[in-house]
C-alpha cells in the first residue's frame, strides 16, 4: 500500500525541488521544502509561490518552505535530495545530522562531481555515511519541472534497492505521474548526467542551424557515448534504452524548456559561456558535467568524441564549427548497435 501519511523533506528549492514538492502535496503528503536563499524562503512562505525558480505555480498549504535544514527534515519518513550537484556535498555536510535514522533517501540530482568523478548518490553516501546506501534510491527520467508542476502526464524511474524503490514508487505514483523501478542506479545516474552534455551539443547544432539530420545524428551517437561509459562502470546497457536514457536524452535535446539545450543554442549563435551563465539564476548541469565526464572517460579509457569536443568549446575557446568538422572527419567505423545500446 502507498504510504500517504508520510512527511517528506525536500532539500533544494529550485525548479525541480519545487515541482516535486507540488507533486508530493498533490498525493496527500506533507512537505518540508528547504530553500537555500533565506529571503526566498520567506517570500515563498508568505506569497505561496517560488517567484525565482518556478513562478506562476501556487504552493499548496501542505508545503512548508524553510531556510532551516533541521525544520525541513524533522519527522520525515522520506527525504529527497535535489540540490545542484556542485553543492550537494556541502549541503549534506550540514544536513546529515538532521536526517532521521530510518528515513528513505531519494537522490533526485543529476550530475558528476568534479575531481572525485562520483555521481550524486556517491557524494551522498560519502557525506552521510553509515548504512545510507541500503535505504537510498535515485529518481530520474524525462521530466521538465514546469510540466510536472502543471500535473501533465509524465513518467520516471526509481533505481536502487528493490524494496526501497517499490516503497517510493507506491508512495509517489499518481494518475499524472507514473514511476517504474530499476535495479541499475549506476546506469540511471550516468545516463541522467551525460544527457545534459549531449543536450548542449545538440543546442549548439541547432544554434548553428545545421538541420534536423545533424540533430538526429548527434542524439544517436550521444546515446552510444553515454552507454559506453556506463557499461565501463558496470551499468546494464539496457538501462540506456529506458526512461533515464533515451527518454531523458530526447526530451533534454529537443524540448524548449531544456536549460542545457538553450545554453548550447546561445553558444552556437555566438554568445560566450560567461555571459550566458551570468544572465540566469538557473543551473545548466551539463557545463560542470562536461568537465567531469571527460576526466572520468579518460580515467576509464573510454572514447567519447562528442563530449571531448564540447569540452573544448566550453573551456578551451574551441570553435563550434571546428568541433563539427573534427567529429565528421574521424576515421570510418562500424556502428556497433548492440554495444551502444
Amino acid at each position: 500500500m502507498a504510504e500517504r501519511n508520510l512527511r517528506v523533506g525536500i532539500v533544494g528549492g529550485g525548479s525541480w525541488g519545487t515541482a516535486l514538492a507540488i507533486h508530493c502535496a498533490s498525493v496527500g503528503l506533507s512537505v518540508g521544502l528547504w530553500v537555500y536563499e533565506e529571503d526566498l524562503a520567506r517570500r515563498m512562505a508568505d506569497s505561496r509561490e517560488n517567484d525565482v525558480y518556478l513562478p506562476g505555480f501556487a504552493l499548496p498549504g501542505s508545503i512548508e518552505p524553510t531556510h532551516s535544514l533541521e525544520e525541513c527534515l524533522a519527522g520525515t519518513g522520506m527525504v529527497m535530495s535535489v540540490a545542484p550537484s556542485h553543492v550537494t556535498r556541502d549541503v549534506w555536510k550540514e544536513a546529515h545530522s538532521f536526517l532521521p535514522v530510518d528515513a528513505v533517501l531519494v537522490n533526485a540530482t543529476k550530475g558528476i562531481e568534479e575531481g572525485t568523478f562520483l555521481t550524486s548518490s556517491g557524494v551522498l553516501a560519502e557525506s552521510i555515511g553509515g548504512n545510507i546506501g541500503e535505504r537510498m534510491v535515485t529518481l530520474s527520467g524525462p521530466t521538465f519541472a514546469r510540466e510536472v508542476a502543471q500535473g501533465l502526464p509524465a513518467a520516471a524511474v526509481i533505481a536502487g534497492n528493490p524494496e526501497v524503490a517499490q516503497q517510493v514508487q507506491l508512495t509517489l505514483n499518481s494518475e499524472s505521474f507514473r514511476f517504474y523501478t530499476n535495479q541499475d542506479p549506476v546506469g540511471v545516474e550516468i545516463a541522467s548526467s551525460l544527457k545534459n552534455v549531449m543536450a548542449i551539443a545538440v543546442g549548439i547544432c541547432d544554434g548553428l542551424q545545421l538541420g534536423h539530420n545533424a540533430r538526429a545524428a548527434l542524439i544517436t551517437r550521444g546515446l552510444a557515448e553515454m552507454a559506453r561509459l556506463g557499461v565501463a562502470l558496470g551499468a546494464d546497457p539496457m538501462t540506456f534504452q529506458g526512461l533515464a536514457g533515451v527518454g531523458d536524452l530526447v526530451l533534454t535535446c529537443t524540448g524548449d524548456l531544456s536549460r542545457n539545450r538553450t545554453l548550447g543554442m546561445r553558444i552556437g549563435r555566438g554568445e560566450s559561456l560567461s555571459s550566458i551563465t551570468a544572465s540566469t539564476p538557473m543551473v545548466a548541469e551539463g557545463v560542470r558535467t562536461t568537465r567531469s565526464a571527460v576526466g572520468l572517460a579518460r580515467r576509464e579509457g573510454v572514447e567519447m568524441p562528442i563530449t571531448e569536443e564540447i569540452h573544448k568549446v566550453l573551456f578551451d575557446k574551441g570553435d563550434p564549427m571546428e568541433a563539427l568538422r573534427s567529429l565528421m572527419s574521424r576515421s570510418p567505423k562500424e556502428e556497433n548497435v548492440e554495444y551502444a545500446l
